[in-house]
């Protein structure tokens, strides 16, 4: 970044703002090509090209910052990280995940994650490679020559029953469908319920949209609170992260209440299902679009596999697999952006901020810098071997977020990816079918905005 002292400052009484949009976002909706409902990813764009490092905008009322720097985004996640909470979409979504790890603020935060963080301890999870690998064997071995593929879909398949294998120990059971449909069915309704104001206030209300979330929510609970209530009659250890729940105590012996494991359970499975879902089945786009990547990868899965099913012995020396998923998360990270609120008034560099203020940042922006990534719409697995990294600011690559709040299920989703791709792609190369339209939706995680089409060739 310039140095700060350089950059541009507006003053707004005991404020310091960056320049940046002159009236409030909802004037430029329908009046320029970068503000549309639901392109929040069009707008983090516009703002970045035209304002560089930070920009400001109002919205309804409330001062936002988008910060588009990694020295930013390290102030606001590690070195000020006291001075901020989870900013209002995600606090929103506490009428689905209640006090969950992705919604819940300090101290209840820091609580629950030193009682959860034993389920996602490495000897733990490395319990799973199998189940990982078993899950996506068995996939590949359903496909036939030259079927079509909806890889978004096989990729959401996959990953669910990894999911059930992980969380659950079992298959793909009608419980676990129903999770997920009714998981499905609220986040149809995400824009509706970030959007919508004191929805919670009105939650019993008769509105189309409320109805369908209460029945939902409500469906959805009966499910939950009937498995942890059968699991707690049956207290065996099945050693699946379900049984960490019930099982892990903190330093003073306190238990996840039934409410608790709950909202762990569902916060597991929605970031841990969709994101990694996501993941791949942009992975398998990126590589259908870049034959040479591809074709290296693959030599080093004949040189390390041998044939023989991956293991998680062989996860250190699939160094190229690895920096192909990485490299697929930079251009196209699940997690796209993230926002904090401040608590009290903050200073950021130059500019001074009132308490309640928001700050966003994008993966999706700074992924794509061309000041750390050099012609960055390119697919370029060898940006991440280990000199490379070392030579870019820390949070100029930053898909699983970072500081405290960093996702605890990291190393579960790094193994996940790349036993999944190196399972699959030892038997099959996926071909992108063609004349499709691919673009993405910015929904929690970023989706294919249209179903993505490939062939299978052995």
């Amino acid at each position: 970044m310039n140095d700060p002292a350089t950059l541009p400052v507006v003053q707004r009484g005991a404020y310091r703002f960056p320049p940046g949009l002159r009236y409030n976002l909802p004037f430029y909706m329908g009046r320029k090509p970068w503000a549309r409902v639901g392109r929040p990813i069009l707008l983090f764009e516009h703002l970045a090209k035209t304002y560089g490092p930070a920009t400001h905008y109002r919205m309804m009322g409330t001062d936002i910052l988008f910060l588009n720097h990694p020295d930013f985004v390290q102030e606001v996640l590690v070195t000020q990280s006291g001075n901020f909470i989870r900013e209002r979409t995600l606090r929103r979504m506490k009428i689905l995940l209640g006090e969950g790890l992705l919604t819940s603020n300090d101290p209840v935060h820091m609580q629950h994650r030193r009682i959860v963080a034993p389920a996602f301890h490495r000897q733990r999870i490395a319990a799973y490679a199998d189940e990982i690998v078993r899950s996506a064997a068995a996939m590949a071995e359903r496909w036939k020559s030259g079927q079509t593929i909806d890889i978004g879909a096989a990729m959401m398949e996959l990953s669910l029953s990894i999911v059930a294998r992980t969380l659950f120990a079992s298959e793909v059971t009608d419980d676990v469908r129903a999770i997920n449909h009714e998981t499905h069915a609220i986040m149809r309704l995400y824009n509706l319920l970030v959007i919508l104001p004191r929805l919670e206030s009105y939650l019993h209300w008769p509105l189309p949209g409320v109805t369908r979330f209460r029945k939902a929510r409500g469906h959805l609970d009966s499910v939950v609170y009937r498995i942890i209530r059968e699991r707690r009659e049956d207290p065996d250890d099945r050693h699946d992260l379900l049984s960490m729940l019930l099982l892990s105590r903190d330093e003073d012996g306190n238990a996840l209440s039934d409410e608790q494991v709950r909202d762990e359970m569902l916060t597991i499975f929605l970031a841990g299902y969709e994101t990694t879902a996501n993941a791949l089945t942009w992975t398998w786009y990126l590589l259908s679009q870049n034959p040479d990547a591809r074709e290296q990868m693959h030599g080093e899965l004949d040189k390390v596999l041998a044939g023989r099913k991956p293991t998680l012995a062989d996860y250190a020396n699939l160094t190229y697999t690895q920096q192909v998923f990485s490299e697929s998360m930079r251009l196209y990270p699940p997690v796209w952006a993230m926002g904090r609120e401040a608590a009290v008034d903050v200073e950021l560099g130059p500019y001074r901020i009132p308490a309640g203020s928001h700050v966003f940042f994008s993966q999706w922006i700074i992924h794509r810098s061309p000041e750390f990534f050099p012609d960055p719409l390119q697919f370029d697995p060898s940006r991440h071997t280990e000199a490379a990294k070392a030579a870019r600011p820390r949070f100029s690559y930053f898909p699983f977020g970072g500081g405290s709040r960093q996702c605890i299920g990291e190393s579960f989703a790094w193994m996940e990816g790349i036993l999944a791709v190196a399972t699959i792609a030892q038997q099959w190369k996926l071909n992108l079918v063609p004349n499709q339209r691919i673009d993405v939706q910015e929904k929690i995680t970023l989706r294919p905005r249209y179903p993505i089409l490939v062939t299978s060739q052995r």
